[in-house]
């Protein structure tokens, strides 16, 4: 019963359920008005309020937000995916629902990777529904993306004015977050001055190019700053058809920390987590190549593996490596720190 369990866990989380959907052009209703970042409810996490970016897995890791250096900025992907009453383009941030779905998933599984190294600051968004990935309605989906953004470059703008006060910075993101987050980018910190302060960039889920930017390259090693990491995860050997993957693409193998097509075995993997997050991370759950502009993986390993039959291991980017990648992030914030104070 536990594997198939754990099975049908994985196949829910890759399933999104897409009953409820916008039907017609673009419009926002009047209720759902932009967020006032002043107030805190419009944050997923702050460090300074409880909430599940301060959890950890187990009983070996910390959360050190209270005395970190740096700061986190995490944009969570897409929730709003289609569930009871998930019909307009974008999600609105005083959804209750909506608001303990993003808790509960991805600042629990992936904003927390980070407490470790950083201050968390997560702001809701109005997201675009997932509907706007898939949709004919182009015109739409561009608005109903533009409109998320929008809330985003507040958020962060409210952020630099009364959070950061200089400090460090990490970009992270998953998914759609990705896709805000290199926008972020470009128009704060690429080439301006406040990309002195970028540690790094976890730019997660998405096809992110190479040459994305004109002056944050892909990083290539391990404790390289002032870089973007990006990968997204498939079965090993599965070249999918609707999805883009060509070597144009970068890659960060996040068990390596290199762009190469070398393999890194699963005995590099320190820990991933499945479903019950209180426990210890799992050591060796999976490995991960670089190939093709994508990160190939194998099955995780789990009993209960064989009812997972999906080739697309997307929405576990961040669970398959998630003590890699907590400790990447402090070594990263480390070099940066070290050449920051001298």
């Amino acid at each position: 019963m536990r594997a198939i369990f754990l099975a049908l866990f994985f196949f829910s989380l890759f399933s999104a359920c897409s009953s409820n959907k916008p039907t017609t052009a673009f419009s926002l209703p009047a209720s759902n008005g932009a967020p006032d970042y002043s107030a805190t409810s419009n944050w997923a996490a702050l460090p300074k309020q409880s909430d599940n970016a301060d959890r950890v897995p187990g009983n070996l890791l910390k959360d050190q937000q209270e005395n970190a250096k740096v700061d986190v900025f995490f944009l969570h992907p897409t929730t709003y995916t289609g569930s009871k009453g998930q019909d307009q383009w974008n999600g609105s941030t005083s959804d209750l629902s909506l608001n303990a779905r993003t808790d509960e998933t991805t600042i629990l599984y992936q904003a927390s990777v980070f407490n470790g190294v950083g201050k968390i600051y997560a702001p809701r968004y109005r997201q675009a529904h997932l509907h706007a990935y898939y949709t004919a309605d182009k015109t739409s989906a561009k608005t109903a993306f533009e409109l998320a953004y929008s809330d985003v470059k507040k958020a962060f703008e409210y952020y630099l004015t009364h959070y950061n006060e200089g400090r460090p910075i990490i970009i992270a993101s998953h998914s759609q977050g990705t896709n805000h987050a290199t926008a972020l980018l470009k128009e704060f910190f690429d080439g301006k001055k406040l990309q002195d302060q970028l540690v790094a960039a976890y730019l997660v889920g998405m096809p992110i190019l190479k040459k994305e930017f004109q002056n944050i390259p892909l990083c290539e090693t391990p404790a390289q700053t002032n870089c973007f990491c990006s990968w997204r995860t498939f079965k090993e050997g599965y070249y999918p058809k609707k999805i883009s993957y060509d070597k144009s693409i970068g890659v960060t193998n996040p068990l390596s920390w290199t762009t190469d097509e070398s393999y890194a075995d699963f005995s590099s993997n320190k820990g991933g987590i499945l479903r019950n997050f209180e426990k210890t991370p799992k050591p060796g759950l999976t490995d991960a190549k670089v190939e093709q502009g994508m990160l190939w993986a194998a099955k995780p390993r789990f009993f209960g593996k064989i009812f997972i039959t999906f080739k697309n291991y997307h929405i576990a980017d961040y669970n398959f490596y998630y003590v890699n990648i907590r400790e990447n992030a402090k070594t990263r914030v480390d070099t940066f720190l070290k050449a920051w104070n001298n």
